[in-house]
């Protein structure tokens, strides 16, 4: 079947929809995947990505919420004989819903985010709104995590028709010791060293703050060394406040890499000490490569790391420090966790099976008339 993936934009920066991902096995699951992205971006890697899985790509350089955008995607999407959309975002969901019902064909649209921050009756009525129009045009609604369809259905109503697929990433297999060598070169680690890596962008909602108190609590003789390195609006913050403390300055370091996923094989933990998230990717790879994390008990990560595949802690910088003093003072912990965290990741959230998930979802959608 033909699916068209409908995003605001493909910028790295974004949020990963674990598009390219899909893009590796959805031909193994019977899918013909198009990714249409509203607007154009500047930096290319995911496009390139997708088009080297054989994914045609088309950037439509609109404006966000540019009038026109309705009437591109419905003609795209009927040149390119597709049978079926799937909006990420709320822009491309209402974007989309609108091209489907022209075309008369299904729409699918995956809820990405959590948002539990207050809201006054301006933002209660928008929400509302977009609920209605959930409920009235999409066919289906898929949450990623528990958490997130429940948080939906406390807003929706009890009763409302919304499946749990949670993402998954592509299986990258154990790293070797010249690849983990080789990373942690770039690190400049000595091999004694234990590696803590954080690769969420650094935005304020991920918690670097947390993480930054807790190391400065940390005891002068630890043998480890925190790696960042993702990239943000934080950065510059980030990097003056590290360069102000001596305590920080000796630990922490700040790594430039396209793809900071790259850098996993160079570490012995991952950091998410983020505030929020219905089901962090960064943290579905960790456990691919067989990395344990500590992460913040917030949102669906709960559901990802458990106790035999890692650490949660609190928001709280002392939480924090303990965990990570513990798991770098256990080599074997870390090494059981690890073991157990890959161990879940290939029965729950290899790409494969996330693809016949949708697969699924998209037949049953398929079945039910498109709205008239």
């Amino acid at each position: 079947m033909k699916v068209a993936h409908l995003v605001p934009t493909l910028h790295p920066d974004g949020p990963d929809l674990g598009l390219v991902d899909l893009a590796a096995v959805a031909r193994e699951a019977d899918i013909e995947m198009l990714v249409i992205a509203l607007a154009t971006t500047s930096d290319n890697a995911q496009v390139t990505a997708l088009r080297r899985a054989g994914v045609p790509v088309a950037e439509l350089e609109l404006f966000p919420w540019d009038p026109r955008a309705v009437a591109r995607v419905a003609k795209l999407m009927r040149d390119k004989q597709v049978q079926l959309v799937h909006t990420h975002l709320p822009q491309a969901d209402v974007v989309g819903a609108a091209a489907a019902l022209r075309n008369r064909i299904p729409a699918v649209s995956t809820l990405h985010r959590i948002e539990n921050l207050p809201a006054d009756r301006i933002d209660r009525l928008k929400r509302s709104a977009k609920i209605l129009a959930r409920q009235r045009f999409m066919t289906r609604t898929i949450a990623i995590s528990r958490v997130q369809l429940e948080w939906y259905r406390g807003l929706a109503g009890p009763d409302t028709d919304v499946l749990l697929v949670p993402n998954g990433v592509v299986d990258p297999g154990m790293s070797d010791a010249a690849l983990r060598a080789r990373r942690r070169t770039l690190l400049e680690v000595a091999d004694t060293d234990v590696v803590a890596l954080s690769t969420a962008p650094m935005r304020r909602d991920q918690g670097h703050e947390l993480l930054l108190d807790a190391v400065e609590g940390l005891p002068d003789d630890l043998p480890l060394v925190i790696a960042l390195a993702a990239d943000g609006p934080l950065r510059p913050w980030l990097e003056s406040r590290v360069a102000a403390s001596e305590s920080l300055a000796e630990r922490v370091r700040f790594v430039h890499r396209r793809d900071p996923q790259e850098l996993l094989p160079a570490a012995d933990l991952v950091l998410h000490t983020a505030r929020a998230g219905a089901l962090p990717t960064s943290l579905l790879r960790a456990m691919a490569m067989g990395v344990p994390a500590i992460a913040t008990r917030v949102g669906g990560i709960p559901e990802i790391i458990t106790s035999s595949t890692g650490v949660l802690v609190a928001l709280d910088p002392d939480a924090i420090a303990h965990a990570l003093t513990a798991l770098t003072d256990d080599g074997g912990r870390r090494a059981q966790l690890g073991a157990a965290a890959r161990a879940r990741f290939l029965a729950e959230y290899e790409a494969g099976a996330w693809a016949r998930r949708l697969h699924d979802v998209y037949v049953a959608a398929l079945g039910v008339p498109a709205h008239a």
